[in-house]
């Protein structure tokens, strides 16, 4: 489940790279033109552009999870076939076509009469159903892609029955989403209720479970209790809506405050651990999706670049994470800071905020933001180092792998000679590669020849099961990787 795990993180790789550069362009966004959040007419040259900028951040932010299908429909397809992107994508139309609140409340009317029933399904179109997505179109690419229909029905045969297949599991899927969100959704409705009288305690765990959720797209159900009206609450709505505390029964955003520390610097002081840890050889990558993300999520508190990037690769250290959210938030409700926001709690809501009525002791940002930073640095530097974890720039490839030297440039020679030492192609399962080593999946075991593979040139062979032969090419594994598959088909 573990190697799954990891497998689906570096499949939101590619997805994920793609959203820092689009939360910074919505942070200036925001700044420019403060009426895109604030509401109000849109006028001058900055405005526009701030408008404009708005809008091209948020193309990729709001669709994200549209992102995550193709990106883990791909990325966990075998050989990275855009069948298994295509795939995904039927599936998620599919899904959130059919658990639509429309089309729900057609089949069940029931369901438009329970307003927590209702915002469930209002809520589908999330990253949860889009990974989800994602896993049924590669997994039904994986499974369905050799299939051999009779001859009235070989059209569909191959790659072409795979989209159809993820259809049908959808629809499966469908069924079983349409009678099992509702009650998930309704039982965290319930614990958020529970939750809402417990004062500062109270704000923390909600805090925990907001980012806990995340990867779920379940947090949503609690945000509709503490930010909004749905039991009486709406912490967000009335900040925004100029009251204070004495115009509420409880401490005006004690529910939003404690994100801004975790965002703004607890979030570039986790980043930063992250690249002190990481491989030598790879600190660059790692930089350049962690730091990047960071700065993101200080500028407008888009985070998800920076969560997704591990949650899956190491979720022991994502579950402290969202402990680390809840601790932060409890402390912010007790010392009196309070902030709010109306996209996320990064510095240009801060900003627009502090103004409000409801905004308390705004300067604490600074000590709180720096201990957040800290903490968050430290805790993250120790787990990471102290249980191994496959944080970005971790991966399980050796560092010296990266300066092996493959012995022969021949690519399809190499290819070839690796091919016939793990027995030829009718004994391969499955090819895959990383950024040294050719992973193979092989049928039987005995038909492994170590000496025939290494005289291709290659700098060694792994072994990590019966099943499994690694081949350790170096940097150039991608050309070997290639040819191999062409001699596979």
């Amino acid at each position: 489940m573990m190697k799954y795990l990891q497998k689906l993180g570096k499949a939101l790789m590619l997805p994920v790279a793609c959203l820092p550069i689009c939360g910074i362009l919505m942070g200036i966004g925001y700044a420019l033109c403060p009426e895109t959040m604030q509401g109000g007419e849109i006028t001058g040259v900055l405005g526009m552009i701030g408008f404009f900028l708005v809008k091209a951040g948020g193309a990729l932010i709001d669709n994200m999870a549209i992102l995550f299908v193709v990106g883990v429909g791909v990325g966990l397809a075998q050989d990275n076939d855009g069948t298994g992107g295509l795939a995904a994508l039927v599936s998620w139309l599919m899904m959130t076509n059919l658990l639509s609140t429309g089309v729900v409340t057609t089949l069940m009317p029931s369901i438009a009469e329970n307003a927590n029933k209702t915002i469930a399904f209002d809520k589908i179109a999330n990253p949860f159903i889009g990974i989800l997505a994602g896993v049924i179109g590669a997994t039904c690419y994986n499974k369905f892609k050799n299939t051999k229909l009779p001859d009235w029905l070989s059209f569909f045969s191959g790659k072409r029955c795979v989209a159809i297949v993820s259809g049908v599991v959808s629809i499966i899927v469908s069924a079983v989403l349409l009678f099992v969100w509702p009650v998930v959704f309704g039982i965290l409705i319930s614990v958020g209720q529970g939750i809402a009288g417990m004062g500062a305690i109270g704000a923390g765990i909600y805090a925990f479970l907001n980012r806990l959720l995340i990867p779920t797209g379940l947090h949503h159900a609690l945000n509709n209790v503490f930010w909004f009206d749905t039991i009486g609450l709406g912490d967000l709505s009335h900040f925004w809506a100029g009251d204070t505390s004495a115009d509420v029964s409880w401490s005006l955003g004690m529910y939003m405050s404690g994100f801004f520390p975790c965002m703004m610097f607890g979030i570039p002081g986790a980043a930063l651990a992250m690249i002190h840890t990481a491989k030598t050889k790879k600190k660059k990558v790692a930089i350049g999706l962690v730091a990047s993300a960071a700065v993101c999520s200080f500028v407008c508190g888009v985070t998800e670049p920076f969560e997704f990037a591990f949650m899956f690769l190491a979720p022991v250290l994502y579950l402290i994470y969202a402990l680390l959210y809840g601790i932060f938030t409890v402390i912010a409700t007790l010392v009196g800071f309070r902030a709010g926001f109306s996209f996320s709690a990064g510095a240009t809501d801060l900003l627009f905020s502090a103004s409000l009525p409801a905004a308390q002791n705004t300067w604490m940002i600074i000590p709180l933001g720096l201990a957040a930073f800290v903490v968050f640095y430290v805790v993250f530097r120790f787990a990471i180092v102290k249980f191994d974890l496959k944080t970005p720039g971790r991966e399980d490839d050796d560092e010296e792998e990266v300066n092996v030297k493959l012995a022969n440039n021949n690519y399809t020679e190499v290819a070839k000679t690796i091919l016939e030492g793990v027995g030829g192609k009718d004994n391969v399962a499955s090819i895959d590669n990383c950024i040294t080593r050719l992973r193979l999946e092989i049928k039987d075991h005995t038909k492994v020849d170590e000496k025939k593979i290494k005289s291709a040139g290659v700098a060694g062979v792994v072994r990590p099961s019966k099943t499994a032969v690694q081949v350790i090419v170096g940097t150039k594994v991608q050309f070997v990787a290639d040819e191999f598959k062409k001699l596979c088909k």
